[in-house]
């Protein structure tokens, strides 16, 4: 989050810089039903391990990366650990707690998650500082490493208890069981669906046929997948027809939402700093900090109400509720001069997003049959990176065609003919180091576009909380015993 201006700026691919967050979340999506799978077949344990060994992999590609495509397959394979990572620990809680301590023990998750962003951000930047933006990913290699062998020594191999019967009564092979076709058209279909918000505007105009036939081919690929699931696939990867429960589909949505609010929050924020104030990477990465920590009181609070009251619902409600008023003041605050205590708004946001990650995970739990569980908590984060991806990439795409627009008008008005615009609009949105190297006139003119464009960021995030607001309605007022 600190770093990628800087990373993508290496390659003077600013504007691609959202791939290194979509690579990510993309392959997450592809492997979270997957691992869901697995860990209800061969146990929860085992499947960590290999999640925590396919980050190390990736984090070295990352560091050792000579291109900006072999830095993202780097981001490719650490994503297809990472959606492993944080699904069957949280499913693993489930397995060993009562529900009514999960989301006690779901909030000291999330203040060790956080510890670990609050000090990821400075720390990252102040890595591609000093050292350069590579150590801040292979500084975290020997971490999994430990963390592997940790896992191996602590953790039961708990698992789904009619897991390992046979399909049917009868042997299937390892295709069957795992719905690898089901799998494959989800994975292809939302990458079909993403790519043009990041080809609309930068690469091709929207107009552009491509643009029309790639999102046909995304809704066609999602398609097959529905009919996939409810008619030929005999074991299914996700059971659609859980989704008849209106208060399973209210917790995908919630979550989902306000994922790609905080997401889409968390890409802009050291971008506007660094543009508006020039700050170094270490300074952006501080400035997510009250994001984070928001996030762990959030998580702490919520865990507290869940477990005196034993209801959630209206923890749900006062998450979407918090974000909502904190992108409110981003787009009517954030106007290119933000002093230390507007820079604080962003807390609030961070505070809907950790109440709302705690609520939902314990409302899930508490409509879900128990032989589901697993499943159903891989559909929660499929939710997630989904709306991830969607929340960065409409805001990138968003930020970018505002901003170029917005520049080229204010160019126009410094008297530049059309070479010279457009030799400033491809270098301010390809190199964050070529706005550092301007003074006068044109930086402000660069500086005033993006703020206006980051504006239209903030919205999407606003829009989405208030949709999640609406979905958390739909969740009953039950009381956990």
């Amino acid at each position: 989050m600190a770093t990628h201006p800087r990373i993508a700026s290496e390659f003077n691919a600013l504007e691609e810089s959202s791939w290194l967050f979509i690579s990510y979340l993309l392959a997450g999506v592809v492997t979270q039903t997957l691992y869901a799978k697995l860990s209800d077949i061969y146990g929860r344990k085992w499947l960590l391990v290999f999640c925590y060994a396919l980050m190390v992999v990736g984090l070295i590609t990352i560091g050792m990366g000579q291109s900006m495509w072999q830095v993202v397959l780097g981001r490719v394979i650490s994503g297809s650990g990472g959606s492993g990572m944080s699904s069957i620990g949280l499913v693993l809680i489930t397995d060993l707690i009562p529900l009514r301590e999960v989301a006690t023990w779901h909030g000291y998750l999330n203040v060790i998650n956080t510890t670990g962003r609050s000090l990821g951000g400075p720390l990252g930047g102040w890595l591609a500082d000093q050292v350069g933006w590579r150590w801040s990913f292979l500084s975290q290699a020997p971490m999994f490493a430990i963390a592997v062998v940790s896992c191996i020594l602590a953790i039961p191999n708990t698992k789904r208890a009619t897991a390992s019967q046979n399909y049917n009564g009868i042997k299937t092979n390892f295709f069957v069981r795992i719905d690898m076709i089901g799998i494959i058209l989800l994975g292809l279909g939302i990458l079909a669906m993403m790519l043009p918000l990041e080809l609309g505007g930068v690469y091709v105009s929207w107009e552009h046929p491509i643009i029309f036939v790639l999102f046909s081919i995304g809704a066609v690929l999602l398609l097959l997948f529905l009919a996939n699931e409810v008619w030929w696939a005999p074991n299914p990867v996700f059971p659609v027809r859980m989704l008849k429960n209106k208060e399973l589909v209210a917790c995908y949505l919630v979550i989902g939402l306000l994922a790609a609010a905080q997401t889409a929050l968390m890409f802009s924020v050291p971008l506007y700093f660094q543009v508006t104030q020039r700050v170094s990477n270490t300074i952006a990465g501080i400035h997510l900090f009250p994001a984070v920590f928001g996030n762990a009181v959030g998580g702490l609070a919520a865990g507290r109400i869940i477990k005196a009251t034993g209801r959630y619902k209206v923890v749900a409600i006062a998450a979407s509720v918090s974000g909502s008023i904190a992108y409110l003041l981003l787009i009517l605050r954030w106007l290119g001069k933000t002093n230390w205590l507007e820079s604080m708004y962003i807390f609030f946001g961070g505070l809907g997003a950790g109440m709302g990650n705690t609520a939902i995970f314990v409302s899930l739990n508490a409509v879900t049959e128990p032989s589901h569980k697993a499943v159903a908590a891989s559909g929660l984060f499929l939710s997630m990176p989904i709306g991830m991806i969607t929340g960065i990439a409409v805001t990138s795409a968003l930020m970018l065609e505002v901003m170029q627009k917005q520049l080229d008008d204010g160019l126009v008005k410094l008297g530049l003919n059309l070479a010279a615009r457009l030799e400033i609009i491809s270098k301010a949105s390809g190199n964050v180091d070529y706005i550092y190297s301007l003074h006068g006139p044109v930086a402000d003119a660069i500086s005033s576009a993006y703020v206006d464009g980051l504006r239209w960021g903030y919205g999407v995030s606003f829009a989405c909380s208030i949709f999640a607001l609406l979905a958390a309605f739909i969740l009953k007022n039950r009381r956990l015993e």
